[in-house]
């Protein structure tokens, strides 16, 4: 089996700011919520059997404690903020397995699910869609890939080297000395990518630096790279079969009625006919 590992906030962000191109500024309700859906939709009626979809239901998560500055749901616009509980609740009537991360962040959940299916030997790949580069981290050979729709990339271990010049297992350590500007953090000043991949290939982790490469940013190092490594002990499931795609549920019919989306209805329901 495939399992199809959805970063819902990132399709929510990604839906929302396409149709704003298209509709001069008018959001449409819930419009965004209705693209990220039939987006899972197409998924399912191409191949998808087993899919899981992870949700920030706070932007806010344990890594604010940590540093300051890092990212918030301050800016965001209102009328997507508006979407983001409609968008899990349309998931999980449409009979969607939805994560919905508060202490933790939904890349997190990202990462905690690929781990777990990982381990299953009756999983064949697994591919995490979203572009965020702190989940390149999660890629492993050709079993746990990356799927960057926006670049309309697959990226296995082979090319998350090619693109950041490291092994998918020191992005964390990357990330901290290149800073990552869409989550808050800034990285150690004096540190491009290039520099960033010489050192890391030359000496390994960070904690494995001699002393004085990093000098007095070594404190900040460290605390990026924490920023930075994805949790994968989230308990998100017990079995890869709980993410198996049933059709929707009878909830789903209330949810389309109140949304005045038949059509994503009849789509579901047609999807689940040929499972």
């Amino acid at each position: 089996m495939i399992i199809d590992l959805i970063d819902g906030t990132y399709e929510l962000f990604r839906h929302f700011h396409g149709l704003r191109r298209f509709t001069k500024g008018e959001d449409r309700p819930y419009g965004a919520v209705v693209g990220v859906l039939n987006g899972v939709l197409q998924l399912l009626e191409n191949r998808a059997t087993h899919v899981g979809v992870a949700t920030d239901h706070v932007i806010e998560s344990f890594r604010n404690r940590l540093w300051a500055g890092y990212k918030t749901g301050e800016g965001i616009d209102r009328a997507l903020r508006a979407q983001f509980e409609p968008l899990e609740e349309g998931l999980a009537a449409m009979g969607v397995v939805v994560w919905p991360m508060i202490e933790l962040e939904a890349d997190d959940a990202l990462a905690s699910a690929a781990h777990l299916a990982d381990q299953d030997g009756r999983v064949e790949c697994v591919l995490v869609w979203t572009p965020d580069k702190d989940l390149a981290q999660c890629v492993r050979g050709d079993r746990v890939m990356q799927v960057d729709r926006r670049g309309n990339k697959i990226r296995a271990a082979r090319d998350i080297r090619e693109k950041f010049g490291v092994d998918p297992v020191l992005i964390p350590d990357y990330l901290a000395l290149v800073g990552d500007a869409a989550d808050g953090y800034p990285g150690i000043s004096g540190i491009g990518a290039v520099g960033a991949a010489r050192l890391l290939n030359q000496h390994g982790t960070i904690e494995s630096f001699p002393p004085g490469v990093l000098g007095d940013h070594l404190e900040d190092a460290l605390l990026f790279k924490r920023l930075a490594t994805l949790r994968t002990d989230a308990h998100l499931f017990d079995d890869v079969e709980s993410l198996r795609w049933r059709g929707p549920t009878d909830a789903f019919v209330a949810w389309t009625e109140k949304k005045g989306t038949p059509a994503l209805l009849q789509r579901a329901l047609d999807a689940a006919a040929k499972k």
